[in-house]
């Protein structure tokens, strides 16, 4: 193994995977190597009795749940907007002829102990009992600002510099009403605390238009997909993606440990007494536990059903936001919901997830506003886990390290982080300028 490689990639979470699969397709050699013997890490899709056999140890699965290998639950569930950036990835790449995708069925947002439909466009607002008919009617001339706005066109911007005017201006202009600001905040432009009312307007109207373009894209009632057979799909299809382009890779390797010469730079990889040389290496936190800070704790509900969320039009897949004001939280509670109509588990099985930030010392007790939500559920797993984020300076030790994967149940946090450690190692941005007229194929 004492070769020379421009990159080795630490770990096969989904981040690392997506990563390791642009940078092959730049014609840089990468070696790719993780400790355990399956693709995924972190963001791993389990069978039923893997599922078990991590969170209740020896004990066996309830045959009423069913066959164990028709479930794939995934660890890190997330949806992917539509248009979204890791959507042009997967084009960008060609990825998508591993892949199949189905649309979500339905995204909803919390209010007041009830669950609404989130309208993203002057139609669907007019229509919607979110609100009141004068507030319907201010939302309405919003969403047309919105949906009409263009940077380079001056006379759709009604006076109005974005990238100067703060967001709770903006709303102000319109009249918006508290509990309306509340779920296109958190369920349209999917922010997850509210400084954003203090920042420039221009990010959360550009989040607002890629949810109504994501919802546009399909007939479906959603501006989400989701691949057939969860997410663990993906990180094999980025895996394929960079085997084909040269890159190598090796699974169960133990104690994977980074070398670093007399300067603190990273210089190489040794496992099992052999070592490979890289000018630079990509790793999750586990990796460099050194380098990294804890930054939150994650607390998540796995709940199989034997029925859809109730108040969802019967939804076979479904995301619902709980905003932080409503529950009196500092952070929004995520709900998310996949069935045998993604693959994900048998006929007449439901995986739900429910997920927030940790605010107390009960973690637990957090997650019940999305709990009762969900009607009987047949099993419940109660899952923490630390967030970390890296505190180096990659210009100085060459180690770029990718964060924890945070509550949200969508993927665009996630697909930030990775364009970002794209950008510290090949000096460019990737251009993503695809045309998403072409990305039919892969969708069902």
């Amino acid at each position: 193994m004492d070769e020379e490689y421009d990159v080795i990639v630490l770990g096969t979470g989904l981040k690392e995977c997506i990563l390791s699969g642009l940078l092959s397709v730049d014609r840089l050699k990468v070696l790719h190597m993780d400790r355990n013997d399956y693709y995924g890490g972190a963001s791993a899709s389990l069978t039923l009795n893997q599922l078990w056999a991590k969170y209740r140890g020896t004990e066996k699965p309830p045959a009423s749940l069913g066959s164990n290998r028709e479930y794939n639950v995934d660890l890190v569930p997330k949806f992917m907007m539509a248009n979204g950036t890791l959507v042009r990835v997967l084009i960008h790449t060609d990825v998508t002829k591993y892949l199949s995708f189905k649309a979500v069925d339905g995204s909803f947002v919390y209010k007041q102990g009830k669950i609404y439909k989130v309208p993203a466009t002057d139609v669907e607002a007019l229509k919607s009992p979110l609100m009141g008919l004068f507030e319907k009617r201010r939302a309405r001339k919003f969403f047309i600002y919105v949906q009409d706005y263009e940077e380079k066109e001056p006379r759709t911007h009604e006076g109005m510099n974005l990238r100067a005017v703060k967001t709770k201006e903006l709303f102000a202009k319109f009249g918006i009403e508290e509990n309306t600001i509340d779920f296109i905040g958190h369920a349209l432009a999917l922010h997850r605390d509210d400084d954003y009312l203090n920042q420039p307007a221009y990010d959360t109207v550009m989040k607002v238009k890629l949810y109504a373009e994501s919802l546009a894209r399909f007939a479906g009632g959603s501006p989400y997909i989701y691949p057939l057979y969860g997410l663990g799909e993906l990180p094999q299809a980025f895996a394929r993606l960079s085997a084909v382009y040269g890159g190598t890779y090796m699974l169960a390797k133990p104690d994977c440990k980074v070398e670093f010469d007399e300067s603190g730079k990273a210089v190489g990889v040794t496992s099992e007494g052999e070592t490979a040389r890289a000018k630079k290496i990509v790793c999750d936190p586990s990796y460099l536990p050194n380098k990294v800070k804890k930054v939150g704790k994650v607390v998540r509900a796995i709940c199989i059903m034997s029925h859809p969320i109730p108040d969802t039009n019967d939804a076979q897949s479904v995301q619902v936001i709980l905003p932080q004001k409503q529950l009196n939280r500092k952070s929004d509670v995520y709900v998310f919901c996949c069935s045998f109509s993604h693959n994900v588990a048998p006929k007449g099985k439901y995986i739900a997830f429910v997920s927030t930030e940790v605010e107390t010392d009960n973690p637990e007790r957090e997650l019940e506003a999305g709990l009762r939500l969900l009607g009987p559920i047949d099993e419940k797993i109660i899952d923490t886990y630390e967030r970390f984020k890296p505190v180096n300076e990659s210009s100085l030790d060459n180690c770029f390290i990718s964060e924890s994967y945070d509550p949200t149940t969508h993927f665009e946090t996630t697909v930030a982080d990775v364009l970002q450690m794209y950008k510290g190692i090949t000096g460019k941005e990737l251009d993503l300028s695809v045309d998403l007229s072409h990305a039919s194929a892969a969708e069902e």
